[in-house]
């Protein structure tokens, strides 16, 4: 089966490096696309000279809108969707969300936190069916309707199908990663605000 990795990015010129690099080391990643979500930084030019395959957005569609953006730029079987402000990831971390759909045990993985930074850890034991890190099935990823006009409720919104469709999902602990708080990445108001905005469109996800 053939697997892309696809990184939804929104001005994330300080990790996107690391995390293409991240990516590029395992074998088992045949692709991978960065969404620039409506970016103005260097996210797409950092992207595009590490050799991976650039989206380039020119409006800001939201998580769920560079998401699907992404699966249209490939034909792979698999997909490990991955967000671009990760901290400390490696080819383990990479291989561990991979496996299980690759050996056909779970249609879904959902990748946890663990030993990282005591906020975000704390954040993903308390809300694991929200962790940007997973890789799914083409197949199940079309079956579920929406999920482009989601925003940050894409999580929530993979989350409660695939609990609804008796799906096959595995947590996946991925230890001494974590990412970068919005609240360190805007500034602690806009970060603040930005956040607010994630807790609406999750809320929304879960009444649609």
């Amino acid at each position: 089966m053939k697997v892309a990795a696809i990184v939804p990015a929104y001005n994330e010129e300080l990790t996107i490096g690391a995390v293409i690099a991240a990516l590029q080391s395992s074998p088992l990643v045949d692709e991978i696309v960065v969404v620039s979500d409506g970016s103005w930084d260097r996210t797409a030019e950092i992207a595009r000279e590490a050799g991976v395959t650039v989206v380039e957005l020119e409006q800001n569609l939201g998580k769920g809108g560079a998401m699907c953006a992404g699966t249209c730029h490939t034909d792979a079987d698999v997909f490990l969707f991955v967000d671009a402000d990760l901290v400390g990831l490696k080819r383990n971390h990479v291989e561990s969300l991979l496996h299980p759909i690759l050996d056909k045990r779970a249609e879904m993985t959902v990748g946890v936190f663990e030993k990282g930074r005591l906020v975000t850890d704390l954040a993903q034991k308390i809300t694991p069916f929200l962790s940007g890190q997973r890789a799914m099935t083409r197949q199940l990823f079309e079956q579920i309707p929406d999920l482009k006009d989601r925003g940050y409720g894409v999580e929530m919104a993979l989350s409660l199908y695939v609990n609804k469709h008796h799906s096959k999902v595995e947590i996946v602990n991925l230890p001494n990663l974590s990412q970068v708080m919005k609240e360190e990445k805007r500034g602690f108001w806009r970060g603040f605000r930005q956040r607010l905005r994630m807790f609406w469109e999750i809320l929304r996800a879960v009444k649609l």
